[in-house]
């Protein structure tokens, strides 16, 4: 029998340093709301996402290509850029044909880092396209990080959350000996008939929800209403949607 390929769960960026990510498919985890943004966008029929990590690069880019860009730090729209994070703002009729210039405070942090730690294929993940990303991963048959993006890399329930999901989803197609994999599957099964709830006690849910991004919460806990495979190809340095393993 062919041996299983692993999967581990970092809980922050921080812990990044302590995994090997060379030959592994790592998701990107920003449950609110960066990982929910770019699968509504590109499930609305955008060309392409560029994730940047710095404000001046999304403006530059933007200008570049006639771009929309958008971003935000701490949960507000960064001035100088004409989007903010939210999920809902990317309709079919907004961002069809058209490619987003993206840059948050947490999210597009962690993709960049999985770069410069030598990742083999980024793709990124939330409840909006679950069922695209556990399909992904049971095909390709290859090692796996779930990185949780945190914020401002501290850890964070609803990115555990989501992960749990993950695994609860493959955990027969991996080999799996990591603990913060059993919590945040353990946390998953025990909140998920009520997760909408339970995710309303969490620290991001209150701050976002002071600059009434409910709606956009709600969305980014919503299983399978964008579900797209956003994969980052790193020539191009933009997400797009992949319909076909390669």
């Amino acid at each position: 029998m062919d041996k299983k390929p692993t999967l581990f769960t970092v809980l922050s960026p921080k812990l990044t340093d302590l995994y090997n990510l060379d030959g592994c498919i790592v998701v990107i985890i920003d449950v609110f709301r960066a990982t929910s943004t770019i699968a509504s966008a590109l499930y609305n029929g955008a060309e392409r996402v560029i994730p940047v990590a710095q404000v001046d690069a999304c403006i530059e880019i933007g200008k570049e290509l006639n771009a929309i860009t958008a971003g935000e730090r701490d949960g507000k729209i960064i001035e100088g850029l004409l989007h903010g994070n939210s999920p809902l703002e990317y309709s079919r009729e907004f961002i069809e044909n058209k490619t987003l210039v993206l840059t948050t405070t947490n999210g597009t942090q962690m993709l960049h880092l999985a770069l410069e730690r030598g990742a083999d294929e980024i793709i990124t993940g939330s409840f909006p396209n679950l069922n695209s990303v556990c399909a992904h991963l049971k095909l390709r048959r290859k090692n796996v990080i779930l990185a949780c993006s945190g914020w401002k890399n501290r850890f964070n329930m609803e990115d555990t959350l989501f992960a749990g999901a993950v695994i609860d989803n493959v955990k027969d197609f991996f080999e799996i000996h990591c603990d913060s994999s059993l919590m945040a599957q353990n946390l998953f099964k025990v909140q998920k008939k009520d997760l909408k709830t339970f995710a309303a006690l969490t620290t991001h849910w209150h701050r976002l929800a002071k600059y009434g991004l409910e709606n956009d919460m709600l969305y980014c806990l919503s299983e399978n209403v964008a579900d797209v495979l956003p994969f980052y190809d790193k020539t191009k340095q933009c997400l797009y949607s992949k319909t076909s393993i390669d």
